[in-house]
């Protein structure tokens, strides 16, 4: 069985080590001339982890990550705190596996070298996928350069850009959710005493907030700085801005901060578009992947994770399936209800975080003091469901 991956990035090399560990033969095809990654981090939570865990990769991606002592909440501009609860060890308790955080480009790296690896000959680099033609037999890749490709299936992992989601269903139409988060990566030696915790924090304030946590051992301290905007009409993740221009949107906000984009050398600007779950991620023997399938906001940190969840699902089904057809349809009815639930809670997650009202920030704020205070167990079991499923099981 020989399966078309299009994308590189950290769904298809997953998909990738799924289908090699499932007995399939893989092709990846990535447009850009390397691997490489804009510099920010990611979460890799215990969901996740678990499928790692087969693929013999926790242990390497641990070593390169950083394990949050605690998950923590804040107020943006004053600093007070909502409440602190253990992660380290309760991950590993309460959901089976460890909750990291990871530079995007040591996890790529982690994700290549288990790759290349196992099958030297499987990614092939600047390789632009334009479309594709199939029938009873497989499917036709059609490349940039003129070439093409065969294959028994092939699964777009391509991205919120996604040009085998365009060839399956048309140019889809995003709508700007009214934020732009900015990102960085700055070393823990130069924030001194203002260096953010050792956890992953939220920050709350009103129209905008921030995320705080470490990576590479704690030596880099890693933020995501969600402002609310009404002026944005491209959506790119790779979008430069400047200190001055993020910290004069967050002005008024607590010392850490300000001192991480004082610091910053690298500011990239996102401004988030939603999309509303697909009709469909399967046409015959094409299949969607990721983001190129359900597409979500951040403010879950699950963007990643489902993309992982859904290799493996994809690469068992096929080892499962004499029929193609039927495992890619088995794949979407087990996939979609699970990522759909994701994408919504994301989207509702932006109004909790910002806040405006003195009622509002009483009605939410509130009840989670008083669970950190009193019952820290109601915090994490509202994650359960989430963190606790296993994929590979």
């Amino acid at each position: 069985m020989k399966a078309i991956i299009s994308g590189g990035g950290i769904g298809g090399l997953t998909a990738a080590l799924c289908f090699l560990y499932h007995g399939a033969e893989v092709t990846l095809l990535e447009r850009s001339p390397s691997l490489d990654e804009v510099g920010a981090g990611i979460q890799v939570p215990p969901n996740a982890m678990k499928v790692f865990e087969v693929l013999g990769l926790d242990g390497v991606l641990a070593e390169n990550g950083f394990r949050p002592e605690t998950i923590e909440a804040r107020m943006g501009l004053s600093g007070t705190e909502l409440f602190t609860i253990p992660l380290a060890d309760t991950a590993v308790k309460r959901w089976g596996s460890p909750y990291l955080h990871i530079h995007r480009a040591d996890f790529i790296s982690v994700l290549e070298k288990a790759l290349r690896a196992r099958c030297p000959d499987t990614i092939r680099l600047d390789a632009n996928v334009m479309g594709y033609a199939q029938n009873a037999d497989g499917v036709t890749v059609h490349m940039a350069d003129g070439s093409k490709l065969r294959g028994d299936m092939l699964i777009g992992s391509d991205g919120i850009h996604s040009t085998v989601r365009e060839a399956m269903l048309g140019e889809e139409q995003p709508v700007f959710t009214g934020n732009v988060a900015w990102r960085t990566v700055v070393p823990i030696a130069k924030l001194g005493a203002l260096a953010p915790r050792p956890t992953a924090c939220a920050w709350m304030g009103p129209g905008k907030h921030c995320v705080t946590y470490r990576l590479r051992g704690g030596t880099l301290a890693n933020l995501v700085a969600v402002v609310e905007r009404d002026d944005w009409t491209t959506e790119s993740w790779s979008e430069r801005g400047t200190a001055a221009q993020a910290m004069a949107e967050f002005a008024d906000w607590h010392p850490t901060i300000l001192k991480i984009l004082s610091e910053a050398k690298e500011l990239y600007r996102w401004a988030l578009f939603d999309r509303p779950p697909l009709e469909k991620w399967v046409d015959r023997r094409v299949a969607l992947l990721g983001d190129a399938a359900h597409p979500m906001l951040p403010f879950m940190a699950q963007g990643a994770a489902m993309a992982v969840e859904d290799a493996w699902v994809l690469a068992q089904q096929i080892a499962q399936q004499n029929d193609i057809g039927k495992a890619l349809k088995n794949y979407q009815a087990l996939r979609y209800d699970r990522a759909s639930a994701v994408q919504a809670q994301s989207r509702a997650n932006a109004k909790t975080f910002h806040k405006r009202s003195r009622l509002g920030k009483i009605s939410t704020y509130g009840p989670m003091w008083l669970a950190g205070k009193i019952a820290p167990n109601v915090i994490h079991a509202r994650q359960d469901k989430l963190y606790g499923f296993d994929v590979t099981a």
